[in-house]
Protein backbone atom coordinates (compact mmCIF):
# COMPACT_ATOMS: atom_id res chain seq x y z
CA UNK A 1 0.00 0.00 0.00
CA UNK A 2 1.06 3.77 -0.39
CA UNK A 3 2.79 4.82 2.16
CA UNK A 4 1.98 8.64 3.58
CA UNK A 5 4.37 10.70 5.63
CA UNK A 6 4.34 13.45 7.95
CA UNK A 7 5.47 17.01 7.84
CA UNK A 8 3.58 17.86 4.72
CA UNK A 9 1.20 19.86 6.66
CA UNK A 10 -1.57 20.26 8.85
CA UNK A 11 -4.05 16.94 8.19
CA UNK A 12 -5.94 13.98 9.52
CA UNK A 13 -4.69 10.85 10.24
CA UNK A 14 -7.51 7.92 10.77
CA UNK A 15 -6.42 4.88 13.14
CA UNK A 16 -7.45 1.72 12.24
CA UNK A 17 -7.38 -1.50 14.70
CA UNK A 18 -7.93 -4.75 13.15
CA UNK A 19 -8.49 -8.68 13.69
CA UNK A 20 -4.82 -9.12 11.46
CA UNK A 21 -3.15 -5.69 11.91
CA UNK A 22 -3.14 -1.85 11.74
CA UNK A 23 -3.67 0.97 9.45
CA UNK A 24 -3.32 4.69 9.15
CA UNK A 25 -5.17 6.94 6.87
CA UNK A 26 -3.74 9.74 6.46
CA UNK A 27 -5.62 12.79 4.54
CA UNK A 28 -6.03 16.43 3.56
CA UNK A 29 -8.46 18.40 6.31
CA UNK A 30 -10.79 18.92 2.82
CA UNK A 31 -10.90 14.83 2.82
CA UNK A 32 -10.18 14.56 -0.37
CA UNK A 33 -7.44 12.44 -0.54
CA UNK A 34 -6.12 9.58 1.63
CA UNK A 35 -3.28 7.75 1.58
CA UNK A 36 -2.72 4.42 3.67
CA UNK A 37 -0.01 3.43 5.86
CA UNK A 38 0.04 -0.38 6.75
CA UNK A 39 -0.50 -2.74 7.88
CA UNK A 40 1.42 -2.91 11.02
CA UNK A 41 1.56 -5.92 13.16
CA UNK A 42 0.41 -7.91 10.05
CA UNK A 43 -1.41 -10.92 11.20
CA UNK A 44 -1.93 -9.81 15.33
CA UNK A 45 -5.14 -8.70 16.82
CA UNK A 46 -5.13 -5.13 17.37
CA UNK A 47 -7.64 -4.39 19.40
CA UNK A 48 -7.32 -0.24 19.81
CA UNK A 49 -4.53 2.28 18.18
CA UNK A 50 -4.93 5.84 19.73
CA UNK A 51 -2.49 9.12 19.05
CA UNK A 52 -1.82 11.01 22.20
CA UNK A 53 -3.37 14.37 21.84
CA UNK A 54 -0.94 15.61 24.83
CA UNK A 55 1.66 15.88 22.55
CA UNK A 56 0.61 14.78 18.96
CA UNK A 57 3.07 11.75 17.90
CA UNK A 58 2.93 8.98 20.21
CA UNK A 59 0.49 6.25 19.39
CA UNK A 60 -0.11 2.99 21.30
CA UNK A 61 -1.34 0.10 19.97
CA UNK A 62 -3.26 -2.58 22.16
CA UNK A 63 -2.19 -5.73 20.30
CA UNK A 64 -2.49 -9.77 21.18
CA UNK A 65 0.39 -11.86 19.41
CA UNK A 66 1.29 -15.00 18.52
CA UNK A 67 4.19 -15.29 20.67
CA UNK A 68 4.35 -12.12 23.00
CA UNK A 69 0.99 -13.06 24.29
CA UNK A 70 -1.18 -9.47 25.30
CA UNK A 71 1.17 -6.37 24.99
CA UNK A 72 1.51 -2.97 24.53
CA UNK A 73 2.92 -1.27 21.70
CA UNK A 74 4.55 2.33 21.74
CA UNK A 75 5.95 4.75 18.55
CA UNK A 76 7.00 8.23 18.76
CA UNK A 77 7.48 8.12 14.85
CA UNK A 78 3.89 7.86 13.59
CA UNK A 79 4.49 4.20 13.61
CA UNK A 80 7.81 3.60 11.12
CA UNK A 81 9.00 1.88 14.25
CA UNK A 82 7.47 0.26 17.42
CA UNK A 83 8.86 -0.63 20.55
CA UNK A 84 7.32 -3.42 22.93
CA UNK A 85 5.98 -2.31 26.67
CA UNK A 86 8.80 -3.21 28.82
CA UNK A 87 5.63 -4.03 31.39
CA UNK A 88 2.31 -4.77 29.77
CA UNK A 89 -0.54 -4.79 31.77
CA UNK A 90 -1.19 -7.61 33.87
CA UNK A 91 -2.42 -8.87 37.00
CA UNK A 92 -0.76 -9.05 40.04
CA UNK A 93 -1.06 -12.42 42.31
CA UNK A 94 -4.81 -12.27 43.85
CA UNK A 95 -6.06 -11.01 47.22
CA UNK A 96 -8.83 -12.41 49.76
CA UNK A 97 -8.41 -15.73 48.07
CA UNK A 98 -9.73 -14.78 44.64
CA UNK A 99 -9.48 -17.04 41.76
CA UNK A 100 -5.70 -15.79 39.67
CA UNK A 101 -6.68 -14.43 36.43
CA UNK A 102 -4.57 -13.71 33.43
CA UNK A 103 -5.20 -10.72 30.77
CA UNK A 104 -6.44 -12.21 27.86
CA UNK A 105 -6.07 -9.27 25.57
CA UNK A 106 -5.98 -5.17 25.89
CA UNK A 107 -9.20 -4.18 24.92
CA UNK A 108 -9.15 0.01 25.85
CA UNK A 109 -6.43 2.62 25.21
CA UNK A 110 -7.14 6.22 26.83
CA UNK A 111 -5.05 8.74 27.35
CA UNK A 112 -4.53 10.44 31.11
CA UNK A 113 -5.78 14.12 31.84
CA UNK A 114 -3.98 16.88 30.00
CA UNK A 115 -2.32 17.80 33.30
CA UNK A 116 -0.79 14.35 33.14
CA UNK A 117 1.58 14.58 30.65
CA UNK A 118 2.59 10.76 30.00
CA UNK A 119 -0.51 9.09 32.48
CA UNK A 120 -2.27 6.25 29.95
CA UNK A 121 -5.68 4.12 31.20
CA UNK A 122 -6.25 0.72 29.47
CA UNK A 123 -9.01 -1.47 29.89
CA UNK A 124 -8.65 -5.20 29.82
CA UNK A 125 -10.70 -8.81 28.96
CA UNK A 126 -11.34 -10.04 31.28
CA UNK A 127 -12.23 -6.81 32.78
CA UNK A 128 -9.32 -4.93 34.58
CA UNK A 129 -8.19 -1.66 34.79
CA UNK A 130 -4.53 -0.75 34.44
CA UNK A 131 -2.88 2.94 34.49
CA UNK A 132 0.86 4.10 33.30
CA UNK A 133 2.51 7.06 34.37
CA UNK A 134 5.78 6.75 32.22
CA UNK A 135 3.88 7.34 28.88
CA UNK A 136 2.77 3.92 28.37
CA UNK A 137 6.28 2.22 28.86
CA UNK A 138 5.15 0.31 32.08
CA UNK A 139 1.52 -0.40 33.24
CA UNK A 140 0.25 -1.16 37.17
CA UNK A 141 -3.26 -2.43 38.22
CA UNK A 142 -5.66 -1.00 40.20
CA UNK A 143 -6.33 -2.79 43.06
CA UNK A 144 -9.49 -1.27 43.89
CA UNK A 145 -11.08 -2.18 40.76
CA UNK A 146 -9.25 -5.67 40.14
CA UNK A 147 -8.60 -7.05 43.45
CA UNK A 148 -12.29 -6.06 44.92
CA UNK A 149 -14.30 -8.95 45.90
CA UNK A 150 -17.33 -6.86 45.15
CA UNK A 151 -16.15 -6.04 41.82
CA UNK A 152 -15.14 -9.45 41.11
CA UNK A 153 -18.46 -10.73 41.47
CA UNK A 154 -20.21 -8.10 39.73
CA UNK A 155 -17.55 -9.20 36.37
CA UNK A 156 -18.81 -12.67 36.37
CA UNK A 157 -16.84 -15.49 35.75
CA UNK A 158 -14.70 -15.34 32.42
CA UNK A 159 -16.85 -17.71 30.10
CA UNK A 160 -19.49 -14.37 30.78
CA UNK A 161 -20.02 -11.45 28.98
CA UNK A 162 -19.71 -10.58 25.06
CA UNK A 163 -18.90 -13.48 22.75
CA UNK A 164 -15.28 -12.71 22.07
CA UNK A 165 -14.93 -11.98 26.03
CA UNK A 166 -16.25 -9.73 28.77
CA UNK A 167 -14.03 -6.83 28.49
CA UNK A 168 -13.93 -2.95 30.56
CA UNK A 169 -14.34 -0.11 28.50
CA UNK A 170 -15.10 3.31 27.59
CA UNK A 171 -12.37 4.30 30.65
CA UNK A 172 -13.32 8.13 30.63
CA UNK A 173 -11.32 11.15 31.95
CA UNK A 174 -13.07 13.86 33.15
CA UNK A 175 -11.54 17.31 31.54
CA UNK A 176 -12.30 19.11 34.30
CA UNK A 177 -10.69 17.14 37.36
CA UNK A 178 -8.02 14.23 36.67
CA UNK A 179 -9.20 12.59 40.01
CA UNK A 180 -12.81 11.93 38.12
CA UNK A 181 -12.84 8.88 36.24
CA UNK A 182 -15.28 6.38 34.89
CA UNK A 183 -15.63 2.96 33.30
CA UNK A 184 -17.76 0.73 32.16
CA UNK A 185 -17.91 -3.27 31.67
CA UNK A 186 -19.81 -5.82 29.74
CA UNK A 187 -21.02 -7.36 31.93
CA UNK A 188 -20.92 -5.44 35.18
CA UNK A 189 -22.34 -1.70 34.91
CA UNK A 190 -20.64 1.91 34.79
CA UNK A 191 -18.40 2.73 37.98
CA UNK A 192 -17.26 6.30 38.73
CA UNK A 193 -14.61 7.61 40.60
CA UNK A 194 -13.59 10.53 42.68
CA UNK A 195 -10.34 10.12 43.69
CA UNK A 196 -8.30 9.22 41.21
CA UNK A 197 -9.93 5.28 40.97
CA UNK A 198 -8.68 4.96 45.15
CA UNK A 199 -12.80 4.06 45.83
CA UNK A 200 -15.66 3.55 43.39
CA UNK A 201 -19.27 3.77 43.22
CA UNK A 202 -21.96 2.54 40.64
CA UNK A 203 -23.57 4.59 38.24
CA UNK A 204 -26.86 2.43 37.01
CA UNK A 205 -29.69 3.85 38.13
CA UNK A 206 -32.47 4.18 35.54
CA UNK A 207 -30.58 1.64 33.12
CA UNK A 208 -32.76 -1.30 32.26
CA UNK A 209 -32.08 -4.99 32.34
CA UNK A 210 -32.77 -7.83 29.84
CA UNK A 211 -36.37 -9.17 30.85
CA UNK A 212 -36.45 -11.47 33.79
CA UNK A 213 -33.50 -9.85 35.41
CA UNK A 214 -33.27 -7.89 38.63
CA UNK A 215 -31.80 -4.00 37.54
CA UNK A 216 -31.06 -3.89 41.41
CA UNK A 217 -27.86 -6.52 40.67
CA UNK A 218 -25.23 -4.86 38.68
CA UNK A 219 -23.61 -7.92 37.09
CA UNK A 220 -26.67 -7.87 35.09
CA UNK A 221 -26.13 -4.33 33.17
CA UNK A 222 -24.36 -4.56 30.23
CA UNK A 223 -23.20 -1.29 28.96
CA UNK A 224 -21.82 -0.97 25.46
CA UNK A 225 -20.01 1.86 25.13
CA UNK A 226 -19.94 5.42 27.50
CA UNK A 227 -19.47 8.91 26.09
CA UNK A 228 -18.79 12.41 27.51
CA UNK A 229 -19.70 15.54 25.58
CA UNK A 230 -16.40 17.32 24.80
CA UNK A 231 -18.50 20.94 25.16
CA UNK A 232 -20.85 19.85 28.22
CA UNK A 233 -18.56 17.45 30.33
CA UNK A 234 -21.56 16.98 32.66
CA UNK A 235 -23.21 14.89 29.70
CA UNK A 236 -22.85 11.60 29.45
CA UNK A 237 -24.62 9.72 26.50
CA UNK A 238 -24.40 5.96 26.37
CA UNK A 239 -25.25 2.55 23.71
CA UNK A 240 -26.68 0.45 25.94
CA UNK A 241 -27.16 -3.79 26.21
CA UNK A 242 -30.99 -2.30 26.29
CA UNK A 243 -31.22 0.61 24.49
CA UNK A 244 -29.86 4.64 24.27
CA UNK A 245 -29.69 6.89 27.28
CA UNK A 246 -28.56 10.03 28.47
CA UNK A 247 -27.02 11.12 32.01
CA UNK A 248 -27.13 15.04 32.63
CA UNK A 249 -25.17 16.34 35.97
CA UNK A 250 -21.81 13.79 35.74
CA UNK A 251 -20.15 14.75 38.68
CA UNK A 252 -22.84 16.81 40.29
CA UNK A 253 -24.44 15.15 43.43
CA UNK A 254 -27.83 14.94 41.27
CA UNK A 255 -26.42 13.67 38.27
CA UNK A 256 -26.58 9.84 39.13
CA UNK A 257 -29.79 8.74 36.86
CA UNK A 258 -29.98 7.67 32.91
CA UNK A 259 -32.48 8.34 30.83
CA UNK A 260 -33.38 6.20 28.16
CA UNK A 261 -33.64 8.37 25.20
CA UNK A 262 -33.64 5.96 22.26
CA UNK A 263 -37.16 5.13 22.86
CA UNK A 264 -37.81 7.66 19.48
CA UNK A 265 -35.92 5.40 17.08
CA UNK A 266 -37.99 3.62 14.31
CA UNK A 267 -39.49 0.22 16.46
CA UNK A 268 -38.53 -2.38 13.03
CA UNK A 269 -35.28 -0.56 14.07
CA UNK A 270 -34.71 -0.53 17.73
CA UNK A 271 -32.37 1.37 20.17
CA UNK A 272 -29.55 -1.82 20.34
CA UNK A 273 -26.50 -1.15 19.15
CA UNK A 274 -22.49 -0.53 20.12
CA UNK A 275 -21.33 2.53 18.81
CA UNK A 276 -21.78 5.62 20.05
CA UNK A 277 -20.11 9.10 18.82
CA UNK A 278 -20.99 12.51 20.33
CA UNK A 279 -20.26 15.96 18.44
CA UNK A 280 -17.28 17.99 19.14
CA UNK A 281 -18.72 21.20 19.76
CA UNK A 282 -22.87 20.54 20.07
CA UNK A 283 -24.02 18.41 23.08
CA UNK A 284 -27.44 17.55 21.82
CA UNK A 285 -25.53 15.70 18.61
CA UNK A 286 -24.71 12.66 19.03
CA UNK A 287 -24.78 9.61 16.74
CA UNK A 288 -25.42 5.49 16.99
CA UNK A 289 -25.47 2.62 14.40
CA UNK A 290 -28.18 0.20 15.02
CA UNK A 291 -28.13 -3.82 14.68
CA UNK A 292 -30.39 -6.02 14.57
CA UNK A 293 -30.76 -6.79 18.63
CA UNK A 294 -33.75 -9.24 18.28
CA UNK A 295 -34.48 -12.93 18.96
CA UNK A 296 -30.70 -14.62 18.71
CA UNK A 297 -28.82 -10.97 18.36
CA UNK A 298 -27.52 -11.99 14.85
CA UNK A 299 -25.75 -8.66 15.10
CA UNK A 300 -25.82 -7.72 11.71
CA UNK A 301 -27.42 -4.22 10.57
CA UNK A 302 -31.19 -4.46 10.51
CA UNK A 303 -32.59 -6.06 7.65
CA UNK A 304 -29.29 -5.71 5.83
CA UNK A 305 -29.95 -1.77 5.13
CA UNK A 306 -27.08 -0.12 7.25
CA UNK A 307 -27.60 3.35 8.69
CA UNK A 308 -26.00 5.88 11.24
CA UNK A 309 -29.39 7.84 13.20
CA UNK A 310 -28.62 11.00 14.46
CA UNK A 311 -30.05 13.11 17.35
CA UNK A 312 -29.92 16.81 17.06
CA UNK A 313 -31.73 17.53 20.57
CA UNK A 314 -30.57 15.34 23.08
CA UNK A 315 -32.29 12.18 22.02
CA UNK A 316 -36.28 13.41 21.87
CA UNK A 317 -35.94 12.93 18.09
CA UNK A 318 -33.72 10.57 15.73
CA UNK A 319 -32.96 10.97 11.75
CA UNK A 320 -31.54 8.31 9.93
CA UNK A 321 -28.43 9.00 7.81
CA UNK A 322 -28.06 6.36 4.79
CA UNK A 323 -27.11 7.87 1.72
CA UNK A 324 -24.49 6.39 0.30
CA UNK A 325 -24.66 3.81 2.24
CA UNK A 326 -25.54 -0.23 0.62
CA UNK A 327 -29.56 -0.58 0.38
CA UNK A 328 -29.76 -3.75 0.85
CA UNK A 329 -28.16 -7.38 1.44
CA UNK A 330 -25.69 -5.88 3.47
CA UNK A 331 -25.08 -7.70 6.78
CA UNK A 332 -22.41 -6.23 8.65
CA UNK A 333 -22.28 -4.21 11.61
CA UNK A 334 -20.26 -1.58 13.41
CA UNK A 335 -18.28 -2.99 16.79
CA UNK A 336 -18.15 -0.35 20.11
CA UNK A 337 -14.93 1.27 19.24
CA UNK A 338 -15.46 1.50 15.68
CA UNK A 339 -17.48 4.69 15.01
CA UNK A 340 -16.14 8.64 15.81
CA UNK A 341 -16.17 12.17 14.14
CA UNK A 342 -13.23 14.53 13.56
CA UNK A 343 -13.22 18.04 14.94
CA UNK A 344 -13.21 20.08 11.99
CA UNK A 345 -15.88 23.23 11.44
CA UNK A 346 -18.16 20.42 9.99
CA UNK A 347 -17.99 17.19 11.16
CA UNK A 348 -17.09 13.79 9.11
CA UNK A 349 -18.00 10.63 11.02
CA UNK A 350 -15.85 7.37 10.37
CA UNK A 351 -16.68 3.81 10.75
CA UNK A 352 -15.41 0.71 10.42
CA UNK A 353 -17.65 -2.74 9.70
CA UNK A 354 -16.88 -6.44 10.32
CA UNK A 355 -16.96 -7.05 6.80
CA UNK A 356 -13.42 -4.61 6.37
CA UNK A 357 -14.57 -1.68 5.19
CA UNK A 358 -13.55 2.30 6.30
CA UNK A 359 -16.26 4.82 5.52
CA UNK A 360 -16.83 8.27 5.88
CA UNK A 361 -19.72 10.15 6.33
CA UNK A 362 -19.33 13.67 4.76
CA UNK A 363 -21.44 17.04 6.55
CA UNK A 364 -22.32 15.20 9.53
CA UNK A 365 -23.21 12.03 8.36
CA UNK A 366 -25.33 13.05 5.59
CA UNK A 367 -23.16 11.56 2.78
CA UNK A 368 -21.74 8.11 3.11
CA UNK A 369 -18.23 6.98 0.90
CA UNK A 370 -15.61 4.30 1.16
CA UNK A 371 -12.29 5.42 2.27
CA UNK A 372 -10.67 1.40 1.96
CA UNK A 373 -12.24 -1.52 1.62
CA UNK A 374 -11.12 -5.52 1.96
CA UNK A 375 -9.67 -4.62 5.52
CA UNK A 376 -9.73 -7.31 8.20
CA UNK A 377 -12.61 -7.30 10.59
CA UNK A 378 -12.10 -3.95 12.24
CA UNK A 379 -12.28 -3.42 15.98
CA UNK A 380 -11.50 0.46 16.19
CA UNK A 381 -11.58 3.38 14.49
CA UNK A 382 -9.86 6.85 15.85
CA UNK A 383 -9.48 10.01 13.81
CA UNK A 384 -6.93 13.27 15.23
CA UNK A 385 -5.96 16.23 13.18
CA UNK A 386 -1.83 16.58 12.85
CA UNK A 387 0.10 20.03 13.04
Amino acid sequence: MKRSTTGAGKHLIVLVATRKGAWLFHGDTKRKTWAADGPHFLGHNISHVQLDPRDGRTLLAAAKTGHLGPTIFRSTDFGKRWKEAKQPPAFAKPTNSLPARSVDHTFWLTPGHASERDTWYAGTSPQGLFRSEDGGVTWAPLPAVNDDPQFREWMGTVQDGTPDGPKLHSVIVDPRDASHLLFAMSGGGVHESRDAGRGWATLIKGLEVVEGFDAANVSFHDPHCVRLCPSQPERLYQQNHCGIYRLDGFGNATGDAWQRIGRKMPKRVGDIGFPMVVHPRDADTAWVFPMDGTTVWPRTSPDGRPAAYVTRNAGRTWQRLDEGLPEGQAWWTVKRQAMTADAQATPALYLGTTSGELWIGRDEGARWSNIARHLPEIYAVEVAELA
